[in-house]
């Protein structure tokens, strides 16, 4: 495992452990960085109907595709730093 791969993983502990939780917006952006970065581009099939939250989610995710795993995960480490800074 390289350390930005490590440092990826030791984030998402992190996020798990913040004191506070953060608002939506940041919620979103947790998910959609980690997605990305974990999984690559979202896939074709948006959740649809009344699955407001999935779609959202969907939605955020969606809106990174291009962006290198690498990249992704590098924020997501960037961004939950910041949050422990903030707390």
């Amino acid at each position: 495992m390289t350390d930005s791969q490590t440092a990826f993983v030791q984030a998402q502990q992190d996020a798990q452990a913040l004191p506070r939780k953060p608002g939506n917006d940041v919620m979103l952006k947790l998910y959609a960085l980690y997605k990305q970065g974990s999984v690559g581009d979202a896939g074709t099939q948006r959740p649809g109907g009344f699955d407001f939250v999935g779609a959202a989610k969907y939605d955020a995710w969606d809106a990174l595709r291009g962006k290198s795993s690498e990249d992704a995960q590098r924020e997501y480490v960037e961004l939950v730093r910041s949050l422990q800074a903030g707390s």
